[in-house]
């Protein structure tokens, strides 16, 4: 496999190898579906390349993508860079103000709209001067549809070829403070990543994959999208809407499938409000059963045909992994970011330990410097931040090395451990430096706890902010459910607190009136916490609960 070959080589080799299977099927409502085979696909991606550039684009000039994953994502990026343009992919869930940012600084010159839950807040960020094309899914009236336009457009014709240095994307990082930064990538770097990634994962033509992580990130744009871009035999099925996500899960049967922590911790969840954990695990220890009982779950759940789970865009506790792997799902944990094209790490069935996030990618070199901060260098690495020049200078060691913002340690096998990152790192009082995301992965092991926030800056220790599982939230404010919270809850605080120095430990656990989400601003579209945003839900009645000696509070 030739790691500098452009993904464009390999799907115009589909287009003409692969012109009859499906590659892509997309949910169009009521349980149907449409299919697109690499010939459609292609014949669409030539249309529409062949009418942006009767725009009167020029090369290079950025067209941007707003929306939820859906066939046409793909077909729209492919018809950008066969036009010879830059893609600018906004998430789908961001406010007018940051589509507005994203648009005016990319200076993109067309828009795609696509499915969207909230375009009439969204669509007043959209500015004047841009041209609108919406996919078939796009809300009524967005724009003039992208099946009118195709039917009357003459497909691009012929072989077309890049230029390795030319600008494939631009990834604006959703960011847990601060303005998108404009992370560029060129089809050199995108190619050699993606070669990397389908490498370590043995992706192979056959693969059946459920894209719904949003495309607008790396971790689905380079896993799932590139990835199968450049396998080509492979089939990609897109999520309906939350509310069809088993049923969209269990039509695909996914080969490999990929999520977050906090959507494997919602499944387990699920699981238990079936099946209480101290059953579950007596029939999984059962010999010969606890197989049978293990796929049984699996098959609920819609994975039951998975060789490889990954895990990614956050931390992951490492009982949780080891709960997956009882069951008999080979979940694997690997760590990256925008900035190397998430190449960087990732578990191997040979090289595996929870709550580790696996070895370095073959091509990346890693170190950790004096301060604990890991250093990588990625074949996935950024071109740089778009117009910030004075970002580069900041995360690149003179030898050339990327300052990933993150601490971590390696053991004696090579494994990268995480333990926090460095603006994260918070002084108590006490003078001494807590990480916050040790102590919340502990926390988050417990079933009743759906998500946790350390803090406690400058306060006389630190606390935990938790917001419930789904099924306790809907009855929190009962007497039975908040005797039994403070109980539970107040148990586990001593054993986690058992587990940390004097210095880390949690006076208390405030339990959150409702779950954070990314429409509230409390996280970000990848689910990262937004800390800040957080901690100001709480900060008017700190000093009171400070001064109460109850090991659990109600926000």
């Amino acid at each position: 496999m030739l790691k500098d070959k452009s993904l464009l080589e390999y799907v115009q080799e589909h287009e003409k190898n692969l012109a009859n299977h499906v590659y892509l099927t997309q949910p169009t409502g009521a349980g149907a579906v449409v299919d697109y085979t690499w010939g459609q696909v292609m014949d669409q991606a030539r249309r529409m390349a062949a009418h942006l550039q009767s725009l009167g684009l020029q090369p290079g000039d950025k067209v941007a993508i707003l929306s939820k994953n859906c066939a046409h994502f793909f077909i729209a990026e492919l018809a950008i860079w066969l036009g010879g343009f830059t893609t600018v992919a906004i998430f789908p869930t961001e406010s007018a103000d940051t589509v507005r940012f994203v648009l005016e600084h990319s200076e993109s010159k067309v828009l795609f709209v696509g499915k969207l839950d909230t375009w009439p807040a969204q669509e007043p960020g959209v500015p004047a001067g841009i041209q609108r094309i919406a996919f078939p899914l796009a809300p009524a009236g967005a724009a003039e549809g992208w099946d009118a336009i195709t039917g009357r457009t003459a497909p691009l014709a012929g072989h077309i070829t890049r230029e390795p240095g030319d600008l494939a994307m631009i990834i604006y990082t959703s960011g847990s403070t601060g303005t998108p930064k404009g992370v560029m990538h060129s089809f050199l770097g995108m190619s050699r990543a993606t070669h990397c990634i389908v490498e370590r994962i043995a992706m192979v033509p056959g693969e059946r994959v459920l894209s719904y992580l949003p495309l607008a990130h790396i971790f689905e744009r380079a896993y799932v999208e590139c990835g199968s871009l450049l396998v080509g035999g492979g089939h990609v099925f897109f999520a309906e809407s939350l509310d069809t996500f088993l049923a969209d899960l269990k039509r695909a049967r996914p080969t490999v499938f990929l999520s977050v922590p906090r959507l494997w911790l919602k499944f387990q969840q699920g699981v238990f409000a079936k099946m209480p954990p101290s059953r579950l695990d007596f029939l999984l220890k059962i010999p010969f059963l606890g197989k049978k009982v293990g796929k049984k779950v699996l098959t609920g759940l819609g994975l039951d045909h998975v060789r490889l789970a990954g895990s990614g865009s956050a931390p992951i506790p490492a009982e949780l992994i080891s709960w997956y792997r009882r069951l008999g799902l080979n979940l694997m944990e690997g760590y990256a970011m925008t900035e190397d094209f998430a190449v960087s790490h990732l578990s191997t069935p040979e090289a595996n330990l929870p709550g580790f996030v696996g070895p370095p990618y073959d091509d990346v070199q890693v170190r950790i410097s004096e301060e604990g901060e890991v250093l990588i260098k990625s074949p996935g690495r950024l071109i740089g931040y778009y117009k910030r020049p004075d970002l580069d200078a900041e995360v690149f060691t003179e030898d050339g090395f990327f300052r990933t913002g993150d601490q971590g340690v390696r053991n004696e096998q090579g494994l990268l451990r995480l333990t926090g990152r460095v603006k994260e790192l918070f002084k108590t009082a006490k003078g001494k430096y807590v990480a916050p995301a040790p102590i919340e992965n502990k926390l988050n092991e417990l079933p009743l706890i759906e998500l946790s926030c350390v803090s406690g800056s400058g306060q006389p220790s630190a606390y935990a902010m938790v917001v419930l599982a789904e099924d306790l939230r809907k009855t929190q404010d009962t007497p039975e459910t908040k005797a039994r919270v403070e109980r539970e809850l107040g148990e586990w605080l001593k054993t986690v607190n058992a587990g940390l120095s004097g210095y880390e430990q949690l006076q208390m656990v405030v339990v959150m009136p409702g779950p954070w989400t990314i429409e509230d601003g409390t996280l970000t579209p990848t689910m990262k916490l937004k800390r800040a945003k957080i901690e100001a839900l709480v900060e008017p009645k700190l000093a009171q609960w400070y001064g109460n000696s109850a090991a659990v509070q109600w926000a």
